[in-house]
């Protein structure tokens, strides 16, 4: 027996704000924006918004997508939460 699909508090499509935490590295923001980019094409890498983190090992990012769908964010959180450069996907 299957669960019941749920439906979806968000609507479709909107914009929607992935934060994301990973080490420090002069890459990380780049590498992440061209991951995004495979599930929201028409991302602009120029509106990651970038923090640091108070001891600088760490930089926080938030990617502001065009959601179109649950399978889309899904799929876009499972490639974020598996990256290697990546510590938390929120």
């Amino acid at each position: 027996m299957t669960a019941p699909e749920q439906e979806s508090l968000i609507k479709y499509p909107s914009a929607f704000p992935i934060k994301v935490m990973g080490k420090q590295t002069p890459e990380l923001a780049q590498v992440l924006s061209d991951l995004v980019r495979e599930y929201d094409p028409v991302f602009d890498p120029a509106t990651v918004e970038m923090r640091p983190s108070k001891g600088g090992n760490y930089m926080g990012l938030t990617f502001t997508i065009n959601a179109t769908s649950r399978e889309q964010l899904d799929n876009l959180y499972r490639a974020l939460h598996a990256h290697p450069l990546v510590s938390v996907v929120l």
